[in-house]
């Protein structure tokens, strides 16, 4: 998979850069269900090495035009601690440079939710996490955090859509929730060996 890449890089960037599901169309893509009952397991789906596309607004929640910047390159995504947490390593690059970053997520049994925390590899900063888990085969993930001087919440989709191909898609709200802008949009395919 991808890692939900919230605010990972900020590549000659004037704001932090997310991760976020990749969008091919106006109709949302069907997704692939979970298998699994147990949500510990949520994401043992993703374990691999992933083809990443990946779409960045340049200039988030700002008044001026949408300038998207792309970016191809690979995750990888490991297990830890007996699937109670894993991690994903994310290596893209392109015309507006390079994106090294991970992805920690960790399993939250007694509040039955993962947290996802993001980490930009340039300056070796954790961001806020965002909580939350699967439900009818997408998983949701709410946080609170900052763009510059400003409170902004955010939200992390991920779609799975087929067994080799997945969405996440990172959006901000400047407004408490009520509007969404979308700002990092990845397609993960899974490369098989």
């Amino acid at each position: 998979m991808t890692i939900p890449y919230r605010r990972i890089l900020t590549v000659g960037l004037s704001a932090a850069l997310l991760f976020v599901t990749a969008v091919s169309g106006d109709a949302a893509p069907a997704s692939v269900s979970s298998t699994t009952t147990d949500p510990q397991r949520d994401f043992d789906w993703e374990i691999g090495t992933w083809r990443s596309s990946v779409r960045v607004l340049a200039d988030p929640l700002s008044e001026s035009p949408d300038e998207w910047l792309r970016f191809s390159g690979t995750s990888t995504v490991r297990p830890l601690s007996e699937g109670r947490a894993n991690v994903v390593e994310l290596a893209v690059s392109g015309p507006a440079g390079s994106i090294d970053a991970l992805n920690l997520r960790l399993y939250e049994p007694q509040a039955q939710r993962w947290s996802l925390t993001f980490v930009n590899m340039r300056d070796g900063l954790l961001t806020p996490a965002v909580y939350g888990g699967f439900h009818d085969g997408v998983g949701e993930f709410y946080g609170d955090d900052r763009l510059g001087d400003r409170p902004i919440k955010v939200r992390f989709l991920i779609t799975r859509v087929s067994q080799d191909e997945a969405r996440f898609e990172q959006a901000f709200s400047a407004d408490g929730g009520a509007t969404w802008e979308t700002n990092w949009v990845v397609v993960d395919r899974r490369v098989r060996h």
